[in-house]
């Protein structure tokens, strides 16, 4: 892989992994749009997603170390009566889906999955997701639930959800904040919520790529390149947090269904086409 190609990979990974667009749909339909045949070797894969991991951990700092002292508080209390460990509890509850699911479904869903026409079908499912989100939210009034109002249920409604994210095409970031918002949460709130919960499913994701690349022998000593995807996914995705975070307080998520419905239906126009 050229230097260009894993910037380029970065760009890709760390856009579509925060922004409700689906990064594994957006992975799969460019390379097939540009006629690009992507490398096999696991390790660019892991380089990215290390890098859309620093973007959230920076970007959270404040919410980690806050983490961090609610979970000595619950370890030291046996008490959840402060709200930065009920939210560690509620990110632990809504990471048991995927831990629990994630490794045995992910490769079969993939492999299953993993074609063009079958990824512009789920950006529609994503396109759905999203609106249905936000016509119950308008159905219902504005919702205003911040988190320390959520209960343990609603944190596992949006591991489940997150669950489905497994699919190429449905947006991890886009289903459970939808989710967030069918629950009841503020926009915003969603949005925090499912970019927190995102840090253990990237660092899951990141260690299972690891072991399968290690396995695989491919490590391959290009440094620069991987060192190139990992900076532009961190820069990129530390900059969709920031941008997705500023619209959600001022805008509905339309804006990013339209655009998968576009991008879906463009697709499968040019496949139906033969292009």
């Amino acid at each position: 892989m050229s230097i260009l190609q894993a910037i380029i990979l970065g760009i890709i990974q760390g856009a579509t992994e925060f922004l409700p667009i689906s990064s594994s749909g957006h992975l799969v339909l460019l390379p097939w749009w540009f006629n690009w045949e992507l490398p096999h070797n696991l390790i660019y894969p892991v380089a990215v997603h290390l890098g859309t991991l620093l973007a959230v951990l920076i970007y959270f700092r404040q919410d980690w170390i806050r983490l961090f002292h609610g979970l000595v508080r619950l370890i030291r209390t046996r008490k959840l009566d402060h709200p930065d460990s009920q939210l560690f509890v509620y990110l632990a509850i809504g990471s048991i889906p995927v831990a629990i699911f994630g490794s045995f479904l992910a490769r079969r869903l993939e492999e299953t999955f993993q074609t063009p026409v079958a990824v512009a079908a789920l950006l529609l499912v994503t396109a759905g997701l999203l609106i249905l989100s936000e016509r119950l939210t308008a159905v219902r009034g504005t919702a205003s639930n911040q988190l320390n109002h959520m209960t343990w249920q609603d944190a596992l409604v949006i591991g489940v959800a997150q669950l489905f994210a497994l699919l190429p095409g449905i947006s991890r970031s886009g289903s459970t904040i939808a989710a967030g918002l069918i629950r009841g949460l503020s926009r915003a709130e969603s949005a925090r919520f499912s970019f927190l919960l995102g840090a253990p499913a990237i660092v899951g994701a990141g260690i299972l790529t690891s072991i399968q690349a290690i396995n695989g022998n491919q490590f391959d000593g290009q440094l620069l390149p991987l060192l190139a995807g990992f900076a532009s996914a961190a820069v990129v995705g530390y900059a969709a947090i920031a941008f997705l975070l500023s619209f959600v307080r001022r805008r509905r998520l339309y804006l990013f269904a339209a655009y998968c419905i576009l991008f879906a239906a463009i697709s499968l126009l040019a496949i139906g086409l033969g292009w």
